[in-house]
């Protein structure tokens, strides 16, 4: 049974990405903690009105551009199923409900980091959408900042090295998506957005190579300095799955299939493990450090 044109229209399938908020708790081994999967749980929902809020705003615009995409012609709003003032104003109830959750049920800090990821993404739709490079790094950083609103949301100090491969990370999925969307929009002979008419997909595939080993690389230098080779090798060992599951994904990226990341992860059962493994893993190593 299809679900409701509103429904579809928030993109409840790509909340999946808003579990960043959980990286900075489980980094830090407060995941555990009691209490803490209660205000997790709220920055969790929290970003996934925000960030339905700014996929409707992007909609909207983007709305004559879908409508000549052979695959997001079907979206609610370009296919004329929910109607544009509908989509305004369940975007702006999102947009202004986020931070007012926020400041009432977690802290004032937490309400910055929401409005500061709606400025970015809202600048990203309406400017900066077709600069190339600036596109790659805005929308990186909105992976980025839902990682860094679970470290504020419970006043958690994060080291430099869940940064960098938060940061990295994030580079290399969001260049993964436009490389993957570059090979398929020259298999079909066109391209919705100016950016990815510009890029290469020699350059693309540069800049998502890069990320990923700039990721493990980071990875692996945080792992040997959270853990000690003599008595802790748990967060060494973690390096295996870890590297197992950037390569999978890098794979499915190589094969341009990786369009939709989160359609990628929850369809791919063997990343789904080895991302399972890495996650109980890297939470003992933290737990008994």
């Amino acid at each position: 049974m299809r679900a409701p044109a509103v429904v579809r229209a928030v993109r409840p399938r790509q909340w999946l990405k808003n579990v960043l908020v959980a990286a900075a708790p489980l980094a830090a081994g407060a995941l555990f903690e009691p209490g803490v999967w209660l205000t997790v749980l709220i920055a969790f929902a929290i970003f996934c009105a925000t960030s339905s809020g700014i996929y409707l705003v992007n909609d909207l615009l983007d709305v004559e551009a879908d409508r000549a995409h052979p695959k997001k012609r079907f979206r609610p709003i370009a296919s004329g199923e929910l109607k544009r003032g509908t989509a305004l104003a369940l975007a702006l109830v999102l947009l202004v409900a986020a931070p007012v959750v926020a400041w009432l049920l977690v802290s004032p800090a937490l309400v910055i980091v929401v409005v500061v990821y709606e400025i970015i993404q809202i600048a990203y739709c309406l400017f900066f959408k077709h600069v190339v490079v600036i596109d790659l790094v805005l929308v990186s950083s909105g992976f980025l900042i839902r990682a860094i609103a679970g470290a504020v949301a419970l006043e958690i100090p994060v080291s430099q090295w869940f940064l960098l491969v938060a940061a990295f990370g994030s580079l290399f999925m969001v260049a993964g998506k436009r490389y993957s969307e570059k090979i398929q929009m020259e298999g079909s002979g066109g391209a919705t957005r100016r950016s990815l008419e510009e890029y290469s997909a020699s350059y693309l595939r540069f800049v998502w190579s890069m990320a990923a080993g700039l990721t493990l690389i980071s990875y692996s230098l945080w792992a040997f300095v959270l853990g000690d080779l003599q008595t802790h090798l748990l967060p060494a060992i973690t390096i295996v799955p870890f590297t197992m599951a950037i390569l999978r994904y890098a794979y499915s990226i190589d094969k341009g299939v990786a369009g939709a990341p989160e359609d990628t992860v929850l369809a791919d059962r063997y990343l789904l493990s080895l991302g399972l493994i890495w996650v109980v893993l890297f939470g003992l190593s933290v737990l008994y450090r």
